[in-house]
């Protein structure tokens, strides 16, 4: 496992484990940031070597993109993987090979969090709400998505809860359809609510750059 997060820590008791190691995980890493386009861009590189870049909305402070990127075992740079947030868009920027386009009938997943909850849409799902069903593997700790005419199946794990070493809660779990859309929500547990306001204090202790003119390492 090359994540960050699942370095040994010590542990301080009542539970506090987890979110200390996330934390120093993020802590310990050598920061950026930049504030362009309205969005406040903010580079993580890691002792090992892994990068994790965020993306906020410089007025709500909203998490708008996520993504990790890792180098091979030659070192190499690998492509950046989206944790939260969609592939840009043609025109929006240069475009990397993983942006490739998806055909327009096909389902489209991606992550969109909310203040208070992790949130996933599905697109191009066109089928009533009843014939979805969405629950917690408890066993896979994920979330699997499946129509009971087997048109579709989706499973997903919540890395979020896999840095705090929490368990996935059914009772958070809950789900909408609209617009051909189907819209999964997930309570943040109050160790990801607490861990989410240091890290914005933390952040707030980052030099930020400003710029117009698109150089950003993200």
């Amino acid at each position: 496992e090359w994540l960050p997060w699942k370095r040994p820590v010590a542990r301080l008791g009542g539970g506090k484990m987890a979110v200390t190691g996330w934390l120093e995980s993020l802590r310990t890493a050598e920061k950026t940031a930049l504030l362009q386009d309205g969005r406040r861009k903010v580079h993580y590189l890691f002792p090992d070597g892994k990068e994790m870049a965020e993306e906020y909305d410089e007025k709500t402070g909203d998490l708008l993109v996520r993504k990790w990127r890792v180098k091979s075992a030659l070192g190499a740079l690998g492509q950046w993987q989206t944790e939260v947030g969609e592939p840009a868009v043609p025109g929006a920027g240069s475009l990397g090979p993983e942006f490739i386009k998806e055909n327009n009938a096909n389902p489209i997943f991606m992550r969109k969090d909310t203040k208070m909850s992790f949130q996933w849409r599905i697109r191009n799902l066109p089928y009533p709400k009843d014939v979805y069903s969405v629950c917690v593997d408890q066993t896979e700790r994920c979330i699997i998505v499946r129509t009971t005419n087997k048109k579709y199946y989706k499973k997903f794990s919540i890395p979020d809860l896999d840095r705090h070493r929490l368990t996935p809660d059914e009772s958070a779990l809950s789900f909408a359809h609209a617009n051909c859309t189907l819209i999964i929500s997930y309570r943040k547990p109050k160790e990801v609510l607490e861990a989410e306001s240091e890290l914005q204090k933390e952040l707030k202790k980052v030099k930020t750059a400003h710029s117009s003119d698109g150089d950003c390492k993200t």
